[in-house]
């Protein structure tokens, strides 16, 4: 069974952080089409003072993932601080004990991370926000492994799922958050934090593909 080991994983948190610093004018971009306009700016810094602290250090892949998360709750505006920060330190509390990662244990930690989103708000798919993208990726994950397919595999599903999730966002009506004022008008128009969170779970995905191991 392919599976990478968790101690030296902590880089994936870098490659993360590296993807949303280069993406942050395009999110505020986004963002600021009919939200706040703060959301790459937000992510960039949380992102940055994560990659930071844990540059050189070696950390495991729970390490990193718990510093960013306490990181984005504590240190951050906006929304989404605590959402991702949830998110984050509920992936490393599922994976902290954990030698190897393998596809089952990379499961239970993307449906902690899930579930410690879900238990914030209100919101679900459909509703314009980072759901959209995790969801279905997180389902996506799971059919494949259950279907037979090799962490690697089911590592790609997860990335086309959770992009076809951001893209689905172009088409819906905004529900939760400040977009919810414009109702029909956020039509047309991606939600930023579907958007983060798919060059999230990418980064992720490729992290675990690249130190995949039989």
């Amino acid at each position: 069974m392919q599976s990478f080991q968790n101690a030296r994983a902590g880089d994936i948190v870098l490659s993360m952080a590296e993807s949303i610093i280069e993406n942050r004018a395009y999110l505020s971009e986004i963002d600021g089409k009919i939200g706040d306009g703060d959301h790459g700016v937000n992510m960039a810094k949380g992102f940055g003072l994560a990659a930071d602290r844990l540059r050189g250090q070696d950390a495991s892949l729970a390490k990193a993932l718990d510093t960013l998360g306490t990181i984005l709750m504590t240190e951050i505006g906006g929304s989404m601080g605590p959402l991702y920060g949830v998110m984050f330190t509920q992936f490393a509390e599922k994976i902290e004990n954990a030698e190897v990662i393998d596809a089952p244990s990379f499961s239970r930690m993307l449906h902690a991370g899930l579930e410690g989103v879900s238990s914030i708000g209100s919101a679900k798919v459909g509703d314009k926000t980072l759901l959209d993208t995790l969801v279905p990726a997180v389902t996506a994950f799971d059919t494949a492994t259950a279907s037979g397919a090799s962490f690697h595999d089911a590592a790609a599903a997860l990335v086309a799922a959770a992009e076809t999730g951001r893209d689905s966002t172009i088409n819906l009506v905004a529900k939760i958050g400040r977009a919810s004022r414009l109702g029909e008008r956020s039509l047309g128009v991606l939600d930023a934090g579907a958007t983060s969170c798919a060059l999230i779970l990418r980064s992720l995905a490729e992290g675990a593909q690249a130190r995949l191991q039989s």
